[in-house]
């Protein structure tokens, strides 16, 4: 059954524009009460937490109102990473988590992602039967049912105790410069303490929310900033997070960009040296092929699902393996938590470079990306646009260019109204002359 709201991670959307509004909010919140209360032995708890965004503290109140009218009890987590949010919806054994954030998105956009109570995500019929008590009048339980909310104080200790444990024991980032971007988001208090109580010398840069600022010009969707502070402080490395903590990227010391596939390289390789390698990576249909032909060279697979931390966690799954993610930075590894985390993967990074004594650089230098062009098309109907004969015929004549040496991919985003146009190959200006060309089909059919 197609879903109305949940899309690729979530509900996301512009503030103030349905669904991302207070009323429709207090309906989520009453719907999922009921959904987890069904599921739940007894009264279930749910945990909330967010970012930093200014309209945060209004979608709180009122998922807070909508689950303690359905009779869940409520606990406040306040800024929390999305990560944390996992793992203390695991440790409070509650019904499920709920984070309010839109990501890497704009202030001016927000969202809510959800857990189940083994802190991964919702499957589709969780989802589905949300979706269906959406539709249902709202009624508020009897007064001695009523749900209860409280506010867990020590929230920000618990996780960044659990970040630390996931160091093995015999490593240390002392010695080690780092500069921290943490996208004035919901690592601001968190990231910091991680890496300096594990002994890294640390300059912190975008760690001063102010509710509208975050992902503005700082974290791992603008490195600018990052590049320049680790030039300037003459660092060893840099570390980008996103607004709400899930992703990662960094930069080496010579300020050259290092997104996620480059950093599933390094952690897959580790592996293999260490003895902990399973026979392959998860990757997405945006993965780089220069992964995928590194990932050859250590006698590494890598599977492509489609592009959402939860469908790469599927494939994992199916496979048996415990390492993937995307080239975005979200990078998941099963046999640490149970979600895609900024602060943990780069942690196993970090762990990489310390026990190998060799620099990002060395580290990563195995694999030769290939060139790849992205470009977004503002689309109110992607799906169907991707399916227009234009676009098909544009799509068959930008891969036989390629003559087999390079992709095209067209992904409408579960994220944002837009239509990804993506072109890898061997010659840069021949993909961007592609990619821009079938941009402007799309465009013209809008």
């Amino acid at each position: 059954m197609k879903k109305k709201y949940f899309g690729t991670d979530g509900i996301r959307g512009r503030v103030g524009t349905a669904p991302i509004s207070p009323d429709f909010m207090l309906q989520l919140g009453w719907a999922c009460g009921r959904v987890f209360a069904d599921q739940w032995q007894g009264k279930p708890t749910v945990i909330i937490g967010k970012d930093t965004r200014v309209s945060g503290y209004m979608f709180e109140s009122a998922l807070e109102a909508g689950l303690v009218a359905a009779g869940a009890d409520v606990r406040l987590l306040g800024p929390m990473p999305t990560p944390a949010v996992a793992l203390l919806t695991r440790s409070q054994n509650a019904a499920a988590g709920i984070v309010i954030s839109a990501s890497h998105n704009p202030f001016y956009d927000n969202g809510i992602k959800f857990f189940c109570d083994k802190g991964a995500k919702l499957s589709d019929e969780t989802e589905l039967a949300i979706e269906a008590a959406l539709e249902m009048p709202l009624e508020t339980v009897d007064s001695r049912k009523l749900g209860k909310a409280s506010r867990v104080v020590d929230a920000a200790g618990r996780y960044i105790e659990f970040c630390k444990s996931t160091l093995p024991e015999d490593v240390s980032l002392r010695g080690l410069k780092i500069v921290l971007d943490c996208a004035n988001g919901a690592t601001y208090h968190i990231a910091p303490a991680v890496f300096a109580e594990l002994g890294a010398e640390i300059t912190v840069i975008g760690a001063s929310p102010d509710g509208y600022n975050i992902n503005h010009e700082f974290g791992s969707t603008a490195p600018d900033a990052l590049i320049a502070a680790v030039i300037e402080a003459g660092a060893d490395l840099g570390i980008a997070f996103d607004g709400d903590g899930d992703r990662v990227l960094f930069v080496d010391a010579d300020g050259s960009v290092v997104d996620g596939d480059e950093l599933l390289y390094v952690l897959a390789t580790h592996r293999v040296m260490t003895g902990r390698s399973d026979s392959g990576v998860v990757g997405t249909l945006m993965s780089n092929m220069g992964l995928e032909l590194a990932l050859q060279e250590h006698g590494l697979k890598l599977a492509r699902a489609n592009v959402g931390d939860r469908y790469v966690r599927e494939i994992m799954n199916a496979q048996g393996w415990h390492l993937g993610g995307e080239s975005s930075g979200h990078i998941i590894c099963s046999d640490v938590t149970t979600t895609g985390d900024g602060i943990v993967s780069a942690l196993q990074v970090l762990a990489a470079i310390v026990m190998t004594e060799m620099s990002l650089g060395e580290l990563r230098g195995g694999m030769c990306k290939m060139p790849q062009v992205l470009v977004n098309v503002p689309v109110t109907n992607g799906a169907q646009l991707r399916d227009h004969p234009q676009v098909q015929a544009a799509t068959a004549a930008a891969e036989k260019s390629l003559e087999g040496r390079g992709r095209v991919l067209l992904r409408p985003s579960g994220t944002e109204p837009v239509i990804r146009v993506m072109v890898e190959g061997e010659d840069q200006d021949t993909i961007h002359q592609l990619a821009h060309s079938m941009a402007d089909t799309i465009a013209d059919l809008t």
